[in-house]
């Protein structure tokens, strides 16, 4: 039964993911660095400008990340 019901609640999040729009400022700083290259064409000028805007408040190591994956942005 609980693993029915984790399937069906991941179902609905990647549902979410697929056909809902983002709301990146909801995002934590880590997941938007995760998921940099996955972002739809669409949403990729509002994805970055928040991205962008979180640069400066970032740990070294969210940085580092940051800055290893700049390349799938392209």
């Amino acid at each position: 039964m609980l693993k029915t019901v984790s399937i069906f609640l991941l179902s609905l999040l990647l549902t979410s993911f697929l056909y809902g729009g983002e709301n990146f400022s909801e995002m934590s700083t880590q997941e938007l660095i995760s998921i940099m290259g996955y972002v739809k064409q669409s949403e990729l000028v509002q994805f970055k400008t928040e991205l962008e805007s979180r640069v400066a408040s970032m740990s070294e190591a969210e940085k580092k990340a940051y800055h290893k994956n700049l390349d799938k942005l392209k």
